[in-house]
């Protein structure tokens, strides 16, 4: 009876050794890992998924910030709607969001922000209704799209007129907008005329070199007799198909030296004055003229057969003082002399 205990007592135990031996033998099966101090570093199959998490995570981190990076290279440009009756004009359009205009500029300021944060280089141009209109019309888009309005302010500004933003409040960007866009069209109407067939008159190029050296010849003489002082200069001159071409230049001139002008501003004036000259345009020119110490002086001309003839100091206060839409007298100007023009000569050859 012991004997036979015995040999169960060794039965037991060896069963207990291989007990031991395939539990071993599980654990190498299910990718045990044993650290160099002999601790079990077996992975929890969810710690193996926090990990994967974790990975997925950097990766995608990694992504947005290549994304942000590339997205400060790209420039963005806005098409703004500057005045009131453009405005109303894009309200007709059912994907168009606003209906009030000082809404709309308080919202477009804030993208402007918003983009000058983002990206290195924002652009505003003035958005156009009747351009858009037309621009829809000859491309086949549909004007009812935001597509279509971001399409077409992309193709305004790649060859339009165009101001940087810089952080910059509406209330300087606007005018500033407003000036570029007025000249950029006014040159390229202008640069248009001279030999263009589907003009009313066709100049023909020796004709267009001959009313620009003229319109040269003038500006000098306005230069000349306006004398030392701070001087303004407008013309304004009516085109074809109601066109209204305006062009302003600055100059200084000290007592006793030349006349000191911007080149880009006498070329824009000059082309201009050229083409009243060279389409008989009944356009005009205003001169205002400071000086320290006394009052500002404003004097005139009328453009007629290619000659500027002075007005008299009656008509240029007429002109100043009256409202061009009513026709209702206005005050004039505080510390200004409305005086005649002076004698700027050269008859058109």
């Amino acid at each position: 009876m012991q004997q036979g205990q015995h040999g169960q007592q060794g039965q037991q135990g060896q069963q207990g050794q291989q007990d031991a031996t395939a539990r071993t033998t599980a654990r190498g099966r299910g990718g045990a890992h044993h650290a160099q101090d002999g601790r079990d570093r077996t992975a929890h199959p969810r710690s193996r998924q926090h990990e994967h998490a974790r990975g997925r995570g950097r990766a995608g981190s990694d992504r947005r910030e290549r994304h942000r990076a590339l997205r400060r290279d790209v420039p963005a440009v806005v098409g703004l709607l500057v005045a009131d009756d453009d405005f109303a004009a894009m309200r007709r359009y059912t994907t168009f969001a606003f209906d009030d205009h000082p809404d709309y500029l308080r919202h477009a300021e804030g993208l402007l922000k918003a983009l000058a944060a983002q990206c290195g280089h924002t652009t505003v141009a003035v958005f156009d209704p009747e351009e858009f209109a037309h621009y829809c019309r000859e491309t086949g888009l549909d004007p009812d799209s935001s597509a279509s309005r971001s399409r077409y302010t992309a193709e305004v500004a790649s060859g339009g007129a165009t101001v940087v933003y810089t952080g910059q409040p509406l209330g300087e960007l606007v005018p500033l907008l407003l000036n570029r866009a007025s000249r950029h069209a006014t040159g390229e109407y202008a640069a248009s005329l001279p030999g263009d067939p589907g003009s009313r008159r066709n100049l023909g190029e020796d004709a267009g070199r001959s009313a620009l050296e003229h319109a040269s010849r003038l500006l000098a003489g306005l230069i000349d007799g306006a004398g030392p002082g701070t001087h303004h200069l407008v013309c304004s001159v009516p085109a074809e198909e109601g066109q209204q071409l305006l062009a302003a230049l600055d100059t200084t001139r000290p007592a006793g030296g030349p006349a000191v002008l911007d080149s880009v501003e006498a070329a824009e004036f000059t082309t201009v004055l050229a083409v009243g000259v060279a389409l008989g345009s009944p356009g005009g020119v205003v001169l205002r003229t400071s000086r320290p110490g006394i009052p500002d002086r404003l004097c005139g001309w009328r453009l007629h057969a290619g000659r500027l003839l002075a007005l008299t100091g009656a008509e240029v206060f007429s002109a100043y003082c009256t409202d061009a839409d009513t026709g209702e007298p206005l005050s004039p100007e505080p510390d200004v002399e409305y005086g005649a023009g002076f004698d700027v000569g050269g008859a058109h050859p």
